[in-house]
């Protein structure tokens, strides 16, 4: 989940009493093609988790006065419909605005589903195509997080330390500032940008072998609480962003965006937003824990995502089945 989440639980938790209006500020035509564009991608991939196609792509898009709704099965009763939207082919719902206009997340902000709260491009700094992919990127959280498992699993990893808000998954208190855990990371970072340019090479399944070593001395360098919590955010937000990664891949091959997504002033060519995101990922790994604490788990998990590909096809089948420990996978026939 990208951003912000102390806002989220304040406001999630407590309780709300919005006044009923019947006039409001239609979505903006830019941001109803950006929403139609990653719903449309969205059908379009979705060969690339089993059960995609079968969670709900929630959004609640939040701007500077109000907040519209699309796509959420039990909208609750803050809301008043707009009637259905032609570009959309949904109906879409508003509420005065209630969260930050730059909010990235995916938590369950209407009605306990996970929904996709997300600001406007000119709001959270992306241009059109970013906002789409990273709209993907959030939409694999709901999938995450819609699995019947994962609530009682994450529980069980007993890393809350008695707080129910969620707030651990960004708190727990890991050694992000220790030298020791700092140096460990380092070094395995050093073999995760080696296994990334080696994918697809002769040298690559040496070169794995090289990068699951280091992955096993990581181990040492943390407590066994330490080493869930980091396996927690590798399984979570390193998928989510591998996810992201691929996604643009496959647009920038084999997808075709509509016209109108096209045709915005902002547009990037999908095949440039994937390079980007991947020298994103190269160069997170080179910045370090200390730098970027939780989010250098990211690009870790991205990577491991690609070598899984080229090494052990079919693992996306057991990804939500087979929770947190995403090394394990490698050892699998």
């Amino acid at each position: 989940m990208i951003g912000y989440m102390r806002l989220l639980v304040a406001l999630v938790s407590c309780s709300l009493v919005l006044p009923r209006f019947i006039h409001a500020q239609e979505v903006a035509y830019a941001d109803r093609v950006r929403i139609a564009e990653a719903f449309r991608l969205a059908d379009e991939v979705e060969q690339l988790w089993p059960g995609w196609s079968e969670v709900p792509f929630a959004v609640l898009l939040v701007t500077s006065e109000h907040e519209f709704l699309i796509r959420h099965p039990h909208p609750s009763d803050d809301f008043e419909s707009l009637g259905r939207d032609a570009l959309l082919d949904e109906e879409v719902l508003v509420r005065p605005r209630v969260f930050e206009p730059g909010l990235l997340a995916t938590f369950p902000a209407v009605s306990g589903l996970p929904t996709l709260v997300i600001g406007t491009p000119e709001e959270t700094g992306l241009s059109s195509t970013q906002w789409v992919l990273t709209a993907l990127h959030e939409h694999f959280h709901q999938l995450q997080m819609s699995d019947a498992d994962y609530y009682p699993a994450t529980n069980g990893l007993e890393l809350s330390g008695g707080d129910e808000s969620g707030m651990w998954m960004l708190d727990y208190p890991f050694p992000y500032d220790s030298p020791k855990v700092a140096a460990a990371l380092e070094k395995l970072a050093r073999a995760a940008r080696l296994a990334l340019d080696s994918i697809g090479s002769p040298s690559s399944s040496e070169i794995l072998g090289d990068y699951l070593a280091q992955r096993d001395r990581l181990q040492e360098a943390l407590t066994e609480k330490e080493y869930r919590y980091l396996s927690f955010q590798i399984w979570q937000e390193g998928m989510a962003r591998y996810t992201q990664l691929v996604v643009a891949a496959r647009a920038g091959t084999e997808y075709v965006p509509s016209e109108q997504f096209e045709a915005l002033p902002d547009f990037m060519p999908y095949s440039d937003a994937a390079e980007e995101l991947r020298e994103t990922v190269r160069s997170e790994l080179e910045r370090g824990l200390p730098e970027l604490r939780r989010v250098f788990f990211y690009p870790i998990g991205a990577v491991e995502g690609l070598l899984l590909d080229e090494f052990r096809p079919g693992w996306r089948e057991y990804y939500l089945a087979r929770k947190f420990y995403v090394e394990r996978y490698f050892a699998d026939q």
